[in-house]
């Protein structure tokens, strides 16, 4: 069975920095691309990130470009992804997902897992 648990989510001030993670289980993580995607009240899931199975491959969303950093260890079967200058728009629940190759396809949002989610409020 596929997992996906994220972690790392909380109350964060304008301009500070959180890591998430997420921790895969039931499949060979190191096979297949990993991407963040988030949602926040009242509007529609918003793509972020993608990886590409090996870790030298990714891809940003225009909004978190410069900002957001993922990664990934496959070691220990866990996709990150590092936020700094956080701001109050980057407040939804942000969720990992698993695509069903290895690389990221065109379309980003073609994953077949997701996990269960976690907040981040960026807030003063």
């Amino acid at each position: 069975e596929v997992q996906l648990v994220e972690s790392g989510g909380g109350l964060v001030q304008p301009g500070g920095s959180l890591r998430l993670s997420c921790a895969a289980s039931g499949f060979t993580f190191s096979s297949y691309a990993m991407m963040w995607v988030r949602q926040a009240p009242g509007k529609g899931v918003e793509w972020v990130s993608s990886i590409n199975d090996g870790g030298r491959g990714t891809t940003y969303a225009g909004s978190v470009k410069g900002r957001f950093t993922i990664s990934r260890d496959n070691t220990k079967n866990t996709l990150y992804l590092q936020m700094h200058s956080l701001k109050p728009e980057d407040t939804a629940v942000y969720y990992c997902g698993k695509y069903r190759v290895g690389w990221v396809p065109r379309n980003p949002y073609e994953y077949d897992y997701r996990g269960q989610g976690t907040q981040v409020t960026v807030s003063s």
